[in-house]
Parts: structure tokens; C-alpha cells; sequence
């Protein structure tokens, strides 16, 4: 026998079902089931704030209040000493609000659209468990193209039992609407997609015209009364090369679609801000006709995941972040480093343009867009050329879905020729050999 749901998950599930809201049945068991202990440790400890003496949270003070820190990391770091406690499950509010804002600047079409305030998560790895763990009960179908980050399989199918069921990522030169619209109206009530724009591993992000056609495939779904999660993995936003590429995220056109589709954007700085070490994401929910009500308790639900996976996120980092997004020149710095990730990407351009032997070699997956480009190589196994660039070349590629992927994010410029130079000759070595 099921054991009871707690009265506060019971509490949220209430909520989410106002307004005759779909959210609920969009919620694994697990989902249906989470909370966040608001009644609890933390609770208590919030109601205790303001005490003159408080004795509820596992903190240390100094005599004099102050948090009970050592003089070497405190020298250290250019923030006051709070930063070293504990931040709120959820993430501190000063950065969930500044986030949010962002948000906006940086996606215009979300003018006048309601979503809900994003929650912390321990950057955007954690981001796609807290999903995974709301919307996927095993053995539930995970739809999402064939080119794919191989930590979906550790995530969504060891982690929460989910299975991943796959389309082509490619149609000739084009991202493979179809391909996603066929398996989106197959049978099945309750349909969960991922999209990842800028792709990893191909560097491709949908052109404006395939966005508004993933949008329209979406809505006739949901018209359908299909029961739809789309789970935007954001990793890579704003990295953009190319012009009629869509420059906004997918959140924007999905995000109040419509009533039968919850949009979940996963974010966060590591790659937008190149700060791939201090490990902070964010999960946002938007539905067409979402209250403050919904996405409270989906922002609750959230926050418990969290709570009971890593209690909080590093605050630290948080109040680091923080900082830096108010700082004069944050929008110039990041300026130069798109630029130097740019001139990367155009240096690769020209190369296969001014080399049309190389096509002998490989073949370029369609890129536009973020860290990574794929070559599919001709006549020959990947895996043996990735073998033979490391032990003849001494350079390193990584196989995935049977490509090549080339992160042109980690190679200098002047050695982007060479680069290139390696591939076309280990694979043209290889198909002389007998």
C-alpha cells in the first residue's frame, strides 16, 4: 500500500489544480509527491528571524553575530561574511529576482508574459533532475532529438527511469520538425520533449522560420489534447552567429501557448557567463493562464528537490553572481567574450570554405550557434579516427551519436587550421590503409 502524501504536497497539488489548471496531471508520481518543508526545520527557523535569541539553525556566530568564519577564506573572498552561510533552497531572492529581469532584457518578446520567479538549482545539470524528477515516472517516454548531450542518459534514464525515445535531429540542412511532430502526436495522452538550442554536440540552434514551426507543431498538439512538458535545456543561449537564427529562446513562444503545455526554461551563467566552475542554474515554469498560485507551488516543489538533494546551493557563488550583474562593465566584458568565441567560429567558415578537399574527408554537421561543431567522417568509423588523432596527432576530438564533436570554445584561433589540417589527413591516412 502507497504510503500517504504529505499534507503539504497535498497542499500544493491543491494549488496547482486552481483555475482548472493541467499542471497536475503533468506531474510524475514523485512530483505529485514533493514539497517543501515549510513547516519544518526551515520554517521554524524563518518564523525565529527576528527573535532576540536564536537558536534554531545549524550556523556558527561569533560573540558579536557576525557569522564564524576563518580569517583566511574571509581574506579571500570581496564579500561580506554571510556570504559563507547558508542561501534559501530556493536561491537568494536578490539573484532569483535579478535573473528573472534578465530574462526579459534578454528575451523582449516575454514583455507582458507571466512565468514564474526561477529557483536555484546547482547549475543546470541539477536543473534537468529537479525536471526529471517533477514530470518523468520510469519507464515514461522522453522525446528529444537523436543528437543529444550524453548526460540525458545518466540524468533522465539511471536517475528517474525514464526512457528516451528519439528522432532524427536533422532533415538535410534543416532541424527535423517532422521528425519531432510524429512522435509528439503518436498515441499517449501525456507527451514530455526536450529541445536543446544551441545544440550540444552539433552547434545548431533552429532558424526563426523552424522556431515558429516547432511552436505551431506544439500548439496543434496541445489543441489535440495532448497533455505537453517542454523542457528548454538553455545552456548555450545567446551564443548566435549567424543572422535568421532564432535569437530569443524557445520560452518566449511557449511559455503562454497554451493550457495544455507547461514550458520548463533550464538555464543559468556557467556557459552564458563563462562561469563554468561555480555551478548555479535556474528552472523557470511558464503556462498559458499560470497564476501566482501555480507557479508558487511549482517553485515550492521545486525548491523541496532541491532541499532534499543538496539542501541549497552554494551562496557564495550566488552572492558572486550577484555582484556581477550589477557591475559596470558586465555587458562589455561578456561583449568581448562572445566576440572571441565568434572569430573562432568565422575562422571555421572560411576554413572549409577555402579547403574543399576536406569534403573528401568529412562531412559538416549543420552548425550555427554555441561551443561545438560535428564532422561526420567519410569511409571510416569515427571512434577510429578519434583514436588515431590522439595517438598521431596528439589532438583530441570526442565521438558522439557516431560524429566527431570539435569544441571550438577550447581551441586557440591559430590553431583552429591545424585542427583541421589533423582531421582531413587521419581520416585520409586511414582510408589508403588496406
Amino acid at each position: 500500500m502507497p504510503r500517504p502524501i504529505h499534507p503539504l504536497a497535498r497542499a500544493l497539488n491543491a494549488d496547482l489544480a486552481t483555475e482548472g489548471s493541467v499542471i497536475p496531471a503533468l506531474l510524475s508520481r514523485k512530483g505529485l509527491r514533493a514539497f517543501f518543508p515549510s513547516k519544518g526545520i526551515l520554517g521554524q527557523s524563518a518564523e525565529a528571524r527576528q527573535s532576540k535569541i536564536n537558536a534554531t539553525i545549524g550556523t556558527a556566530f561569533e560573540e558579536d553575530g557576525t557569522p564564524l568564519c576563518m580569517e583566511c577564506l574571509e581574506e579571500m573572498v570581496r564579500l561580506p561574511s554571510t556570504a559563507f552561510l547558508y542561501a534559501p533552497s530556493a536561491g537568494i531572492p536578490t539573484l532569483r529576482e535579478e535573473w528573472s529581469a534578465m530574462l526579459s532584457r534578454k528575451n523582449p518578446s516575454l514583455a507582458g508574459q507571466i512565468h514564474s520567479l526561477p529557483v536555484v538549482t546547482h547549475a543546470l545539470t541539477h536543473g534537468l533532475f529537479v525536471a526529471g524528477q517533477l514530470f518523468l515516472d520510469p519507464r515514461e517516454r522522453l522525446i528529444l532529438p537523436d543528437l543529444y548531450w550524453d548526460n540525458y542518459e545518466l540524468v533522465f534514464e539511471e536517475c528517474c527511469g525514464a526512457r528516451l525515445r528519439t528522432f532524427r535531429t536533422f532533415q538535410g540542412q534543416h532541424f527535423n520538425v517532422r521528425g519531432l511532430e510524429r512522435l509528439v502526436m503518436a498515441a499517449g495522452d501525456k507527451k514530455v520533449v526536450l529541445l536543446n538550442f544551441p545544440n550540444n554536440p552539433t552547434g545548431y540552434t533552429a532558424t526563426d522560420e523552424e522556431a515558429l514551426e516547432i511552436r505551431d507543431v506544439l500548439l496543434r498538439a496541445a489543441e489535440a489534447g495532448k497533455r505537453l512538458v517542454v523542457i528548454l535545456d538553455d545552456a548555450y543561449f545567446g551564443l548566435v552567429y549567424e543572422k535568421g537564427v532564432f535569437r530569443e529562446s524557445l520560452f518566449t513562444l511557449l511559455a503562454s501557448l497554451h493550457p495544455n503545455l507547461l514550458a520548463v526554461k533550464l538555464d543559468g551563467p556557467t556557459k552564458e557567463d563563462y562561469v563554468w566552475g561555480l555551478r548555479v542554474g535556474f528552472v523557470t515554469y511558464g503556462i498559458k493562464g499560470g497564476t501566482p498560485v501555480h507557479y508558487k507551488a511549482l517553485e515550492a516543489k521545486s525548491a523541496g528537490i532541491v532541499r532534499a538533494t543538496i539542501s541549497s546551493g552554494s551562496n557564495l557563488s550566488q552572492q558572486l553572481l550577484a555582484h556581477a550583474f550589477t557591475c559596470p562593465g558586465y555587458a562589455e566584458q561578456k561583449a568581448a567574450k562572445f566576440a572571441t568565441l565568434e572569430a573562432r567560429y568565422r575562422r571555421i567558415r572560411n576554413i572549409l570554405r577555402e579547403h574543399p578537399e576536406y569534403r573528401e574527408s568529412f562531412t559538416p554537421m549543420p552548425f550555427n550557434s554555441g561551443y561545438f561543431m560535428c564532422v561526420k567522417p567519410v569511409g571510416v568509423e569515427a571512434e577510429t579516427v578519434r583514436q588515431r588523432l590522439l595517438a598521431e596527432y596528439q589532438t583530441g576530438t570526442i565521438v558522439l551519436g557516431g560524429l566527431l564533436r570539435l569544441a571550438f570554445s577550447c581551441v586557440p584561433l591559430t590553431s583552429l587550421d591545424t585542427l583541421f589540417a589533423n582531421l582531413h589527413d587521419a581520416i585520409r591516412t586511414l582510408k589508403s590503409q588496406p
